[in-house]
């Protein structure tokens, strides 16, 4: 029972980053729409949605990242410690116990993520907020992904993925 409970903990968590996320960059999005949009605000903007929702969604989180996680989430249910009860989220992203390679990748990848939030936070309207729209497409597609990955390990018998474990 408390393997599941720090297995809900940890989905529970990081469904709680990312629609903060989504909730956040959405209101910055929507301003974009105060503007007068040229044509090729508009261009830019159905790029960045079609990139990012391809690029960040379909292959950063279905086939990557909401695997992986929902294969954590499942081994956690299985092998809870007092550490990963209480860090059930974290662990869920691979920021602990991950073999050494994806642990690299994922520190590298979180810090790459924040420089590029901390450079887009300078961008004047619209732009900010079109490239905060296509991020909403990525991160609504990775929550959607993660949900429906999650699902699918706590309900079959044998989920085939791996949670790159040391």
């Amino acid at each position: 029972m408390l393997g599941y409970m720090a297995a809900l903990w940890g989905i529970t968590g990081i469904g709680l980053l990312l629609g903060s996320a989504i909730y956040r960059l959405s209101s910055i999005g929507w301003q974009t729409f105060n503007y007068e949009l040229l044509w090729y605000h508009w261009l830019a903007l159905a790029l960045c949605v079609l990139f990012m929702g391809f690029a960040e969604g379909y292959r950063g989180f279905q086939k990557a990242w909401s695997p992986r996680v929902a294969a954590r989430a499942l081994y956690l249910s299985q092998n809870v410690s007092p550490v990963r009860f209480v860090l059930a989220p974290l662990f869920c992203m691979g920021f602990f116990s991950i073999v050494r390679k994806r642990m690299i990748v994922t520190y590298c990848l979180t810090l790459g993520i924040l420089m590029l939030v901390l450079l887009v936070h300078q961008l004047e309207q619209p732009w900010r907020g079109i490239i905060d729209l296509g991020v909403v497409t990525g991160l609504v597609w990775g929550l959607t992904s993660l949900l429906v990955f999650t699902y699918q390990a706590f309900s079959k018998e044998s989920f085939a993925y791996s949670a790159e474990m040391p």
